[in-house]
């Protein structure tokens, strides 16, 4: 894994924690957008071996960002890290592309085996 990350929140400090946890696995390519819209433009113009969503945002959510992506035809892992534990809402993350969900808060330890499950990387 060459560790490009797309990490998409419409909370800065929030992609402040996910970067610096990132950053203590060993990972220095990181891309931040504030929105669904925002990392569409890069995912088009780019290439990324994870994306981080949250779920909730404005302009696109991370729902709909996920369709974006998987439409596009690309099978990069997608984390959906979100407060959003409803059922009925991983549901339609999955069926939507999802490759794995994480509920915040969470701690770095289980973002890192999230990580390494779905890049089938060994991480710091």
């Amino acid at each position: 894994m060459s560790n490009r990350v797309l990490v998409v929140d419409d909370s800065g400090p929030m992609r402040a924690i996910v970067r610096r946890n990132l950053n203590f696995l060993g990972i220095e390519e990181i891309v931040e957008a504030a929105d669904g819209q925002e990392a569409l433009k890069f995912f088009r113009s780019s290439v990324f071996d994870i994306v981080i969503t949250d779920f909730n945002m404005p302009k696109m959510n991370g729902l709909e960002l996920v369709k974006e992506i998987r439409a596009a035809g690309s099978e990069v892992p997608i984390l959906m890290l979100t407060t959003e534990a409803e059922r009925s809402m991983v549901v339609a993350a999955i069926q939507a592309g999802v490759s794995g969900y994480l509920i915040k808060p969470f701690d770095s330890s289980l973002l890192k085996k999230k990580l390494e499950k779905l890049t089938e990387a060994q991480l710091a």
